[in-house]
């Protein structure tokens, strides 16, 4: 989960508050400890730190509250984590150059390829160049990505040398202490700059263009003379700054450094859903001329967003984020009806245990109604979407007390299988009602479905936390929207809603 330790921590702190019998002095003072306890944890710049606790504690009891006490005290520690995070990068969605540069081990170049895939996401049609001159095995990495994706790659060639090659001499370059010299020996006859200049020739028609640059251990002089080289050569609409979240604070100085050196219009921020240190990057960055673009969340391709302050921070306090999840849900039924373009079936419709067409109702869930057979159309719909851990992270899950986690969330085709093979082996009785299944019935359900008795009870334990999550989101509009139809996708209500 992005940033999990300390969003865990700002939840229970808004909690607290939630729940407390009034807001008093000591109610805010304890407030003030626990965000300074979590913030402090994430590295967090302590000058920032007690900024934002003076006025959260000056806000929280001074001004007058236009809403109750208790919201009144959440919108401004909202608002507060918002100052300190600072500001986005906004990167149009329209035809443009993009340089992509780093440090080596900062993720660059695997960004490279999340930022093509967002782009043909959002139905631009982009292009990687690789005018890492020095690295064939990274050009390579680059280039099976690429294919992965379905973006056109060009290196001039680059990859062409064998990385088994470049693997044994590099490795009896190292033992020799030559390390400087090996990553010489790899580097191609053409430059940089005539790699990237071909390949914005070769791909004159698509509408973005990435190039991936060269990363060192430090910012060398080299290394910005080549970059400077390229920005006058290509003269890119877009200079982008990879860096490691887990360098925690010091991506304040490495952001300055670059910035003075070539200038950069925006920051792509790797590797958040892996350090304890993201909560101090961002921070840091905050503080220079440049704005975070992008967050990577996760080693795969499709861990990659773009970076909205106040989403996010209402996704670390467990309020939501409804709007990027409507995104996605939105690119999500764009892939499935071009895949299926030719096949006839009703928009939004989703396939049955049984094989059958069947909608979850808005009136089922307003009357908290919500079956073993809803529930294996929501995981199908939402595990189409992405994680499904990622996406219950965007829902307003925070005032529900569910606890979410990892393996609970791990939803594959295999143990989708594993559930309808389990539901087959139900009556109609229990997948109609499930909480009269005992132990004596999982024992059956177990032993008629080829599975474990914990397998059962794991499908069970998704049926209530999905039914409370749902009931929790139906509540707010109990009374208040009938009639409409059904629930797309097995979607949550507010979702459709804004579908709609």
């Amino acid at each position: 989960m992005l940033l999990e330790s300390l969003s865990k921590s700002l939840r229970g702190a808004v909690r607290k508050v939630v729940r407390a019998n009034r807001i008093d002095k000591k109610t805010v003072e304890e407030l003030v400890r626990d965000i300074q306890r979590a913030l402090i944890q994430a590295d967090v710049k302590i000058s920032l730190v007690k900024e934002l606790s003076n006025r959260v504690r000056e806000r929280a009891l001074r001004e007058t509250a236009t809403l109750n006490p208790r919201a009144h005290v959440v919108k401004v520690v909202y608002e507060e984590l918002l100052r300190i995070v600072g500001r986005s990068a906004e990167i149009p969605l329209k035809p443009q150059k993009i340089i992509v540069f780093g440090l080596n081990g900062s993720g660059k170049t695997l960004s490279c390829a999340k930022l093509a895939l967002f782009f043909k996401n959002k139905g631009l049609k982009p292009a990687v160049i690789c005018a890492d001159v020095y690295r064939p095995a990274a050009s390579e990495q680059l280039k099976q990505l690429c294919e992965q994706i379905g973006v056109p790659f060009y290196d001039g060639g680059i990859s062409s040398h064998s990385p088994a090659t470049a693997t044994v001499t590099a490795t009896t370059a190292a033992a020799e202490g030559n390390g400087a010299e090996n990553e010489e020996a790899f580097s191609h006859k053409t430059s940089a700059v005539e790699v990237a200049l071909e390949g914005l020739r070769k791909f004159e028609k698509y509408d973005v263009k990435i190039i991936d640059t060269a990363g060192r251990h430090a910012l060398e002089e080299d290394m910005i003379e080549e970059l400077r080289a390229l920005n006058e050569a290509v003269k890119p609409e877009q200079r982008l700054l990879v860096l490691d979240a887990a360098i925690g604070q010091q991506a304040s100085k490495q952001a300055k450094a670059f910035d003075e050196a070539v200038g950069i219009t925006g920051i792509i921020l790797t590797k958040m859903d892996g350090t304890a240190k993201g909560g101090g990057a961002l921070s840091a960055v905050s503080e220079t001329n440049a704005g975070i673009a992008f967050l990577g969340t996760g080693e795969k391709v499709e861990d990659f967003e773009r970076f909205h302050p106040d989403r996010f921070i209402s996704r670390l306090l467990g309020m939501g984020d409804l709007q990027s999840l409507v995104e996605i849900a939105e690119e999500a039924l764009k892939r499935e009806q071009k895949a299926a373009s030719g096949a006839k079936r009703r928009a939004g419709a989703v396939t049955g245990v049984g094989g059958e067409e069947a909608l979850l109702s808005e009136e089922d869930i307003l009357r908290g109604k919500f079956t073993l057979k809803d529930l294996y159309k929501q995981l199908e719909a939402l595990r189409k979407m992405g994680p499904l851990k990622k996406l219950m992270q965007m829902l307003p899950l925070g005032g529900l007390d569910i606890d979410i986690n990892d393996e609970m969330f791990q939803v594959t085709e295999e143990k989708l299988k594993k559930f309808k093979a389990m539901m087959d082996s139900m009556t109609e009785e229990e997948l109609n009602e499930p909480r009269i299944i005992n132990a004596s019935r999982i024992r059956r359900i177990a032993r008629g479905s080829g599975t474990t008795t914990a397998e059962v009870s794991e499908l069970l334990k998704y049926h209530r936390m999905m039914q409370r999550m749902l009931k929790g989101l139906g509540a707010a509009e109990r009374g208040r929207v009938r009639g409409s139809g059904g629930l797309m996708r097995g979607m949550p209500l507010k979702i459709l809603k804004k579908l709609r």
